[in-house]
C-alpha cells in the first residue's frame, strides 16, 4: 500500500515515515505543494497525509485542487491548526479525517486504517490465490494453518504478483509497488526479494510458482 506524505517539517517526516514503513507501507515524502502535484499525476496513492502549512500554500487549497480534479484518494489532514472552526473547515474542503498535531502515532496508523477501509469497502482484505491466503488487514500470508514469515517488501511483492496472478507483472510495476522515492534501490534488490520469497513459498508448500519472464518481469500463476 502506498502513501503520500506532505509535510515539510524534515524530522517529523522521518520520523512519520519509519512508523509508516513499519506498517508495510511505501512511503513518498514531499514537502511541499508543487512536489506533491507532480507526486499524484506519476503515482497512484491508497491515503494522502497532508499538513496544512507549507512553503508555497496551504494543504487545504491543495485538497480542493485535488477534489475539484475528481481525485478521490483519502486525505487525513495533518495540522497544529485544530480549532473546532479549522476542522470544519478541513472536513468541508474534502478532508476524509483531520487529526491535531501533537499526536499519537498508534491513533494516526487507525485512523488511516480506517479511512483506507472505508474508501475500498467493496473490496475483499484478503486475497487468496491456490492454497495461499493473503490477508491485507494483518499483513499476513499463510498456506493452511502455515505462517509464512515475510518482510515487508517480500509481502508487498506477493501483494502485488497475487493481485495480477495469471497475467506478468512488468519489472518497473513491482518496483513502485516496493519502492518509496527516496528509496535507493541496488541493480539486483528486485531479483533479490523474489528469489527469498520463491523459496519460502515452494518451502511451506505453495500450489503456485513465481515465474521469471526474460527482459519483462515476473508471473504468478498454478504451478
Amino acid at each position: 500500500m502506498r502513501l503520500l506524505l506532505i509535510e515539510d517539517e524534515i524530522e517529523m517526516a522521518r520520523a512519520l515515515s519509519v512508523v509508516l514503513v513499519q506498517q508495510h507501507y511505501v512511503v513518498d515524502h514531499m514537502s511541499t505543494v508543487e512536489d506533491a502535484r507532480e507526486a499524484i499525476k506519476s503515482r497512484v496513492h491508497d491515503a494522502i497525509i497532508l499538513d496544512r502549512h507549507l512553503p508555497d500554500g496551504d494543504g487545504l487549497a491543495f485538497l480542493r485542487e485535488m477534489r475539484g480534479a475528481g481525485n478521490t484518494t483519502p486525505v487525513i489532514v495533518l495540522t497544529a491548526r485544530n480549532a473546532p472552526t479549522d476542522r470544519v473547515l478541513g472536513l468541508n474542503d474534502g478532508a476524509d479525517d483531520y487529526l491535531g498535531k501533537p499526536f499519537l502515532t498508534d491513533e494516526l496508523v487507525a485512523r488511516l486504517r480506517a479511512i483506507v477501509r472505508r474508501s475500498d469497502h467493496h473490496e475483499s482484505r484478503t486475497i487468496t490465490e491456490g492454497n495461499i491466503v493473503l490477508d491485507l488487514e494483518h499483513k499476513e500470508a499463510r498456506i493452511g494453518d502455515t505462517l509464512i514469515n515475510l518482510p515487508r517488501r517480500e509481502m508487498l511483492v506477493l501483494e502485488m504478483l497475487m493481485r495480477r496472478s495469471g497475467r506478468t507483472v512488468l519489472r518497473r510495476a513491482l518496483e513502485e509497488a516496493v519502492y518509496g522515492y527516496d528509496d535507493e534501490i541496488q541493480s539486483n534488490a528486485l531479483d533479490s526479494h523474489v528469489s527469498r520469497l520463491r523459496k519460502k513459498l515452494a518451502d511451506s508448500g505453495a500450489d503456485v510458482e513465481i515465474h521469471s519472464i526474460r527482459g519483462l518481469g515476473y508471473l504468478f500463476k498454478a504451478s
